[in-house]
C-alpha cells in the first residue's frame, strides 16, 4: 500500500471555549489538487495555520510522506517539504521581484550565519542558484518581464502570483495555498488556474483554501467541505455539488428563510 503525501489525523484547535476545528482528519495523495471549501468560520484557515506550524494545535497529528511534522516551527515543515502562502500577499515592496524571491529562499538554504558573514564559496552558489530558481519560476508565473522592477508596481492579482513562485522557491512537494484568486479579476483568475495546473504537471501537489466554489469546482478532482470546524464531506466535486450536507452548509438561515417565503 502506497502512503499518502500528506495525512492529517484528529487535527483539533481550540480558542478558549471554542472548537474551530473538531477532530477533523483527511490524506492528500501526491500529484492532486485537492480543494477545502466551507462557509465563513468553518476551520479552513485555522487548519492551514495549524499544519504549516503558524498556530500550535491542541491535538491530533499530522505527516508528509511519513514523516512527523505536529509541532513543529514554520520553517523547519518548510524545509521538510511544505510550504503555504497566506490571504494577505506579503512582499517587499522595495526589493525587485527576484530579490523578493531570493529572500523567500533563505529560510531552507542550509547557510549558516558564519558562512553568510565570510560570503563564502558555498554562500556565492547558493545565490547563484538562487536566482536561477527565481527567474525560472518568474517565468512561470508570468512575471519574467518584470524581475528586475520593484514589488510594489505590481497589481494584486500580480502579487498574487509573485506569493506563488515565494512559495515555490523551496521546492517543496506540497503547497498550500490560501484564497490565491481572492479579490483578483476574472482574468487574473485564469492565469492563476493556468499557473497551477502548470505546477500541479510538474509534480507538485497542492491544497487551494478558497470561497470561491466555482474555481474550486473546476480545478479539483477532489473537494474537502468544511462546516462549523468539522468536516462534512469529501469527494470529487459532482458528488460535492449534490450533497445535501453541503448545500444546508452554504444556505445555511438564509436559504431556510427563502425557501419558506416561497410556500407562501
Amino acid at each position: 500500500m502506497t502512503v499518502a503525501l500528506l495525512q492529517v489525523r484528529g487535527l483539533t484547535k481550540r480558542y478558549l471555549g471554542l472548537t474551530a476545528v473538531d477532530e477533523v482528519s483527511y490524506e492528500v495523495e501526491a500529484g492532486t489538487v485537492v480543494g477545502l471549501i466551507g462557509p465563513n468560520g468553518s476551520g479552513k484557515s485555522t487548519i492551514v495555520d495549524c499544519i504549516s506550524g503558524f498556530q500550535p494545535a491542541d491535538g491530533g497529528r499530522w505527516l508528509l510522506d511519513g514523516h512527523e511534522l505536529t509541532g513543529l516551527s514554520p520553517h523547519r515543515i518548510a524545509r521538510a517539504g511544505m510550504t503555504r502562502t497566506f490571504q494577505t500577499v506579503r512582499a517587499y515592496d522595495e526589493l525587485t521581484l527576484l530579490d523578493n524571491l531570493c529572500v523567500a529562499a533563505q529560510e531552507g538554504d542550509g547557510v549558516g550565519w558564519l558562512q553568510a558573514l565570510g560570503r563564502g564559496s558555498r554562500l556565492r552558489g547558493v545565490e547563484r542558484a538562487a536566482e536561477a530558481r527565481g527567474r525560472d519560476l518568474l517565468a512561470t508565473v508570468g512575471l519574467a518581464d518584470y524581475a528586475g522592477a520593484p514589488a510594489g508596481i505590481l497589481s494584486y492579482g500580480q502579487r498574487k502570483l509573485l506569493a506563488i513562485a515565494a512559495g515555490m522557491m523551496a521546492r517543496p512537494r506540497l503547497v498550500v495555498l490560501d484564497e490565491p484568486v481572492a479579490g483578483v479579476n476574472p482574468t487574473m483568475i485564469r492565469r492563476i488556474e493556468q499557473v497551477i495546473h502548470r505546477l500541479n504537471a510538474e509534480g507538485v501537489t497542492l491544497i487551494i483554501v478558497e470561497h470561491n466554489v466555482d474555481f474550486i469546482m473546476s480545478l479539483c478532482r477532489r473537494v474537502i467541505v468544511l462546516e462549523a470546524g468539522r468536516k462534512i464531506a469529501d469527494g470529487p466535486p459532482a458528488l460535492i455539488r449534490s450533497d445535501p450536507r453541503v448545500l444546508a452548509a452554504y444556505l445555511g438561515q438564509r436559504g431556510a428563510a427563502e425557501r419558506g417565503h416561497g410556500r407562501r
